[in-house]
């Protein structure tokens, strides 16, 4: 009996070992069909185009093959607050057939995009406005009848597609776009930024349906291929895929104090008057990062208040700019003596891998550091769910702020960005007496689904206050700065490890110490000034009041009022002499955005579009609803094209070699997983289990 046991057992650990070999093989296929499915997923379809490099379709349907990179130029002017943008993207055709171009780009939330040239050879063709089906169906025609042409269609408030057709066999086309935007201004820091880098946009779950399989115009909210799910290109042998080159020309009407770039390496150079030009110290970058540069005035030259005006057919605009005075010590000590309860949102969704992730620790640790035994708190995490530490927030204790660390420590990236159930949970409408409660919410915001968050924080809001963090090399700012705006917050971008101290201490010394309450405009006869936006949110330690208006006539004094603490406050204002061009622009942008907003409210869609539009056609700006195109008036050929679409570097801050949010290869990793299990255990059962009895 002993001499059978002991066979028994060998057979049972030969089957178990059977089992494995077998398990094995089929997780090493599965993995193998995985690997295949993730690479042709992020390097050959429709939906994962980027700036960056031209893909030309195949005979497979679906599938593209890789062409050259297509060069940008960015050149940037300056003026008092306001920057002119020119962004040329020129494209060479290196084949033997012609080729459409469409790429995808990003640009500042707020710019005015007003002018579209496209250059071929010596000719030069502008741009005209139209609303954005006749734009579409204008370049649709003219690419059928074999003409060149470009059209530019927005798809967020800052992100853009660029199509051109018929680049012809070894030809250039130079498409250039110009824009117009304010600086931001920041305790007395002026911030200039040019974004590079669009990082993926994760689609929530119920809205993938939705997503079409070639790319088209859809209004107001897009959910266009292109922008969802792109490809990184990545090329071993170190050639830029995307190269840029940046020039910055800065006429402050004061001299600067000093100027810095954020996260490239630059050269400054000063020339006549308080002249100052930045180029980057290489002739051409890779576009994985966002380009920042920041500067102060020079003593006596730090901005005030002031409206800088323009005549435009008739009608006058004004930017008004007011920075309202420091808090004195006694406003700082009563605000910091109400207990806050702070709820801390942390996003640890697969976009955020790598250095990300490191600066959303950091950040978290830091806001830890600020907490007293009077405050509450609580940490929410979330990617494909959401995991709040407590259930409810607790106490600051020593013991719970310590736990709360370790917590942290522990976090990692991976999933989808499912960000509702997490904004949902953090804005419960609980109000905890004798504290004021803010929420900080630290993420890329790399979603699709802008509108219905922007809709569920005005609604859940209450007596919160929402503070939004970027994170990362290239974060969604359109999605952080009016989520931020929704919530009657502030935004914070924090671009790299190292400013964690410094924008976390920034952020909380704003939470410390709103400065101006209930600001109002008038003009000095006391009659009201409409302005864009129409509600001036709270504003906090550093943070100026920057607003668009219109008048027939801007020569009188202008009124600026609020609360500082528990006193009125004021400010009288005239315009700043001539014309400061642009402003109309501003205006019309700003007026959008507002009716924007009252659509993300529940207002009437049919009539808002309809303003919408006539606002972007009386100001030549592409907006949801209207685009710029151009076309040759010349035929090219004979209207035969091959569709390219394009790709570019990943954001620098994502660790490449990781699947990131957007990607399906973690699910298929785990079936990959799932099936080496099964396998094992279904041969064990199968081969332990006798002819004719049930398992």
């Amino acid at each position: 009996m002993a001499v059978k046991g002991k066979a028994g057992i060998g057979d049972f650990l030969q089957l178990g070992a059977n089992a494995f070999v077998a398990g094995l093989l089929v997780a090493i296929a599965l993995s193998v069909v995985t690997l295949l499915l993730s690479t042709g997923a992020q390097a050959a379809t429709v939906n994962e185009a980027r700036t960056g490099q031209l893909l030309l379709r195949t005979d497979v349907p679906g599938q593209y093959t890789v062409a050259p990179t297509v060069e940008t130029e960015v050149a940037i002017e300056v003026n008092g607050v306001i920057a002119r943008t020119r962004l040329t993207q020129v494209f060479h055709n290196p084949g033997d057939e012609f080729v459409e171009g469409i790429y995808v780009f990003p640009l500042p939330e707020k710019a005015a995009v007003d002018h579209l040239w496209m250059r071929i050879g010596e000719r030069a063709i502008e741009g005209v406005i139209q609303e954005k089906g006749e734009a579409r169906r204008t370049y649709e025609k003219a690419k059928s009848e074999g003409r060149k042409a470009a059209l530019v269609e927005q798809q967020r408030p800052n992100l853009f597609t660029n199509s051109v057709a018929h680049i012809g066999p070894n030809e250039q086309v130079r498409i250039t776009i110009e824009y117009q935007q304010t600086l931001a201004y920041d305790n007395g820091e002026y911030r200039l930024r040019f974004p590079l880098a669009v990082a993926a946009r994760y689609i929530p779950g119920g809205a993938r349906d939705e997503m079409p399989d070639e790319p088209k115009a859809i209004e107001a909210r897009a959910v266009d291929g292109p922008v969802q799910s792109p490809a990184y290109a990545l090329d071993k042998r170190g050639a830029l895929v995307n190269p840029v080159d940046i020039a910055v020309f800065i006429d402050a009407g004061v001299p600067i104090a000093g100027i810095q770039s954020s996260y490239h390496e630059t050269m400054v150079e000063k020339a006549a008057g308080n002249r100052t030009a930045i180029y980057l110290s290489k002739s051409q970058e890779a576009a994985d990062r966002d380009f920042e540069l920041k500067w102060r005035l020079a003593s006596g030259g730090e901005p005030r208040a002031a409206v800088f005006t323009q005549k435009v057919a008739g009608s006058e605009y004004g930017l008004v700019m007011v920075v309202p005075p420091q808090p004195t010590a006694a406003e700082k000590a009563a605000f910091q003596a109400i207990p806050r309860e702070i709820v801390i949102i942390v996003d640890t969704s697969g976009s955020m891998q790598g250095a990300s992730m490191e600066q959303a620790k950091q950040s978290v640790a830091f806001a830890l550091d600020t907490l007293t035994e009077r405050d509450r708190f609580n940490i929410v995490e979330f990617n494909s769910v959401t995991k709040p530490m407590w259930p409810a927030s607790l106490p600051a204790t020593r013991a719970n702020v310590l736990q709360a660390r370790q917590w942290v420590a522990k976090l990692q990236a991976g999933g989808g960005t499912e960000m509702a159930p997490a904004l949902t949970f953090a804005l419960n409408g609980a109000v905890t007496p004798g504290y004021l409660r803010q929420v900080i919410f630290m993420t890329d915001g790399g979603v699709n689904n802008e509108e219905d968050l922007f809709r569920l924080i005005s609604t859940r809001l209450g007596e919160s206050r929402l503070f939004t963090v970027g994170i990362g090399s290239a974060p969604n700012a359109h999605f952080m700065t009016k989520a931020a705006q929704f919530g009657r917050g502030t935004f914070t971008y924090v671009g790299d490890v190292k400013e964690v101290n410094e924008k976390m201490t920034q952020l909380f010394a704003r939470i410390e110490a709103p400065v101006l309450r209930d600001v109002a405009i008038r003009w000095s006869d006391g009659t009201p000034v409409t302005t864009y936006p129409d509600r001036v949110p709270d504003l906090y330690l550093g943070e100026p009041i920057v607003v668009s208006a219109a008048s027939p006539d801007f020569a009188r004094t202008l009124i600026v009022s609020g609360t500082r603490g528990n006193q009125p406050w004021s400010a009288a204002l005239t315009p700043a002499g001539p014309d400061s061009a642009g402003v109309g622009a501003l205006w019309a942008r700003a007026r959008i955005a507002q009716l924007m907003d009252e659509v993300t409210r529940g207002g009437d869609a049919d009539e808002l579009r309809k303003a919408v539009v006539q606002v972007a056609l009386d100001h030549h700006l592409v907006s949801a609803y209207t685009s710029l195109v151009a076309v040759d008036v010349t035929p090219s050929n004979d209207g035969t094209v091959k569709t390219a679409l394009v790709k570019a570097s990943p954001p620098r801050s994502w660790d490449s070699t990781l699947p990131q949010t957007d990607t399906a290869s973690t699910l298929h990793l785990l079936l990959g997983l799932l099936a080496l299990a099964s396998a094992g255990i279904v041969a064990v059962i199968g081969r332990t289990v006798p002819a004719g009895r049930a398992a």
